[in-house]
C-alpha cells in the first residue's frame, strides 16, 4: 500500500519556514528562491487539506496546526538525518545490533564481556536497550532480548543462560567476630521494591530468625543494593552473579547461606524466523552462550 507522505522537499521547506518564521530566511537556508519555498508549502498545505501558516500581506504567521506540525516533522528529519549519517559512517562489512536487557545484568556481567566479543567481531555494534518488563519482541526494533524466562516469550528462541540465586552480602566492617544468623538479624536489611517479600521467603527457606523481615529501606535496582551494601548501610539480598567480584575482593562478604529457592533464570530470546540478515545477531548469539559456558559450575 502506498503510504500518503508528503515529499521530503516539501517537509524541508516547511521546517526551515517554520523554525526561522520567514519564507525568506527559509530560502536563505535551503539556497531556494522565496517564491519556491512559498510554492513548496501550498503543496503541503494541499496534500494535508490543512491551513499551516496565515498569510497577512508579504508577513506569514504559524498557525497553531502548523505549529504542532512543525515539531512534529523536526522530531522525524532529525532522527532520519541522524539513521543516514550513521548509515554513512559504518564500514561496507559493518553491521549493528541492538539487544533489550535488564540494567543490572548489562552493567554487571554483560558489559564486562563485552571487550571479548568486539575482539572477535570488531565490524558489529551492539547497542543495549534498558527494558525491566517483558515485551513482545517481535516488531520492537530490537533483534534479541535477555530477560527472564516468562511466557511473553512464547514462540521465540530461547537460550538459557544463567541461574540467579540470591545470597546476602554486606560490608565487612558491618561484621562481628560470630557472623551467624543472629548477625543477620541485628543488621540492618536492604530490600529491592520489586521483590519486597524476599527477606520472608529466604527466612523460611534457611530457617533463619529475621524479626520485622519487610523492614528497611527500599531500592529499585539491585545495583542499587549493591552500592548501598559496598556503602556499609546493610545487608543486601542480591544475585552472587553479580558480586563475584566484590566477593573475591573482599569488599563484600556472604557469611550466610544462598536463597536457592528465591531464583530466575536469565535467557536469550531471539526473533523466529531466522532470516538471512541474521549473521550478527547469531554471532552475538554464539559468542554469549560460549561465555556462559565456560564460566566455572559453581558460578
Amino acid at each position: 500500500m502506498r503510504r500518503k507522505i508528503p515529499s521530503n522537499s516539501a517537509l524541508m521547506a516547511f521546517e526551515a519556514a517554520a523554525r526561522h518564521g520567514s519564507f525568506a530566511r527559509a530560502a536563505d537556508e535551503l539556497a531556494l528562491t522565496e517564491g519556491a519555498i512559498s510554492r513548496q508549502i501550498g503543496r503541503l498545505e494541499a496534500f494535508l487539506g490543512v491551513t499551516l501558516f496565515e498569510r497577512v500581506g508579504n508577513r506569514v504567521r504559524l498557525l497553531p496546526s502548523g505549529d504542532r506540525y512543525a515539531a512534529q516533522v523536526r522530531e522525524s528529519l532529525d532522527r532520519l538525518e541522524r539513521d543516514s549519517q550513521y548509515l554513512m559512517g559504518q564500514p561496507k562489512d559493518g553491521a549493528s545490533i541492538d539487544i533489550a536487557t535488564i540494567p543490572t545484568f548489562a552493567t554487571r556481567w554483560l558489559i564486562p564481556r563485552l571487550g571479548r566479543f568486539q575482539g572477535r567481531h570488531p565490524n558489529i555494534i551492539v547497542h543495549l536497550a534498558e527494558r525491566m518488563e517483558p515485551f513482545v519482541l517481535a516488531g520492537s526494533g530490537f533483534d534479541a532480548a535477555i530477560h527472564f524466562e516468562h511466557p511473553a516469550w512464547t514462540g521465540m528462541r530461547t537460550h538459557r543462560l544463567l541461574h540467579e540465586t540470591l545470597v546476602p552480602v554486606c560490608h565487612p566492617a558491618l561484621l562481628d567476630e560470630a557472623a551467624d544468623a543472629a548477625s543477620l538479624d541485628r543488621l540492618p536489611r536492604l530490600h529491592r521494591r520489586q521483590n519486597p517479600d524476599a527477606w520472608q521467603r529466604y527466612a523460611q527457606e534457611t530457617g533463619i530468625t529475621l524479626t520485622n523481615p519487610g523492614i528497611g529501606p527500599c531500592y529499585d535496582l539491585h545495583i542499587m543494593l549493591i552500592e548501598a551494601a559496598l556503602a556499609g548501610l546493610g545487608v543486601a539480598l542480591v544475585p552472587r552473579l553479580y558480586v563475584e567480584t566484590e566477593l573475591a575482593e573482599g569488599r563484600l562478604a556472604a557469611p550466610w547461606p544462598e536463597g536457592q529457592s528465591i531464583s530466575k533464570t536469565f535467557s536469550l530470546i531471539l526473533a523466529e524466523p531466522i532470516r538471512l540478515s541474521d549473521g550478527p545477531i547469531q554471532a552475538f548469539a554464539d559468542w554469549l552462550l560460549s561465555e556462559v559456558h565456560s564460566l566455572p559450575r559453581t558460578s
